[in-house]
């Protein structure tokens, strides 16, 4: 089962996701934690120690910037729970590397992968167009991901203000 959470900075998608994989843990499973964001400042070391505070001890973690979608198959199970935090820092990763296979590769692994994998990805199409090119293709690249990505799940979930409204349900 794929579930996909998206929603806007600071809206509370990856503390609902992290819900979500807590509930697959007390249901039996283990939970992976796929984790791809790169500590490049200061700043961006914070968000991830404040991320992995929040981790229970008993979760595996996996860093993973780019080959995301081969760190999947080697970790799904059948009674595991992936959660992947976030394809927003994963895209940017792969277009700053230019490995832009990566998004094909991991749009045919997601539907093959047994247990419960769960994506959390930033909605960046509400606000203003970006006066920069670079920024443009990002937006327009983490768009058309997010609605491929979407399309495959079986559970697609907007997070706003902290409240999850389902989008997508089996």
């Amino acid at each position: 089962m794929i579930e996909f959470v998206i929603g806007g900075a600071r809206s509370g998608k990856s503390a609902y996701a992290e819900g979500q994989a807590l509930e697959s843990h007390a249901g039996g499973r283990a939970v992976t934690y796929l984790a791809t964001g790169e500590a490049r400042d200061a700043e961006m070391g914070e968000r991830i120690a404040h991320h992995r505070a929040r981790r229970p001890a008993g979760w595996r973690t996996v860093e993973e910037p780019l080959l995301l979608a081969a760190a999947l198959r080697r970790a799904a199970a059948p009674d595991t729970c992936l959660l992947v935090d976030c394809l927003t820092l994963w895209l940017a990763n792969v277009l700053f590397a230019e490995r832009d296979g990566e998004v094909a590769k991991l749009l045919e692994t997601l539907p093959e992968l047994p247990g419960r994998i769960i994506l959390v990805s930033n909605e960046v199409g509400w606000g203003i167009v970006p006066e920069n090119a670079l920024a443009r293709r990002f937006r327009d690249e983490q768009g058309r991901l997010n609605q491929r990505v979407a399309a495959l799940a079986d559970r697609v979930t907007l997070v706003a203000a902290g409240l999850a409204l389902p989008l997508k349900q089996p």
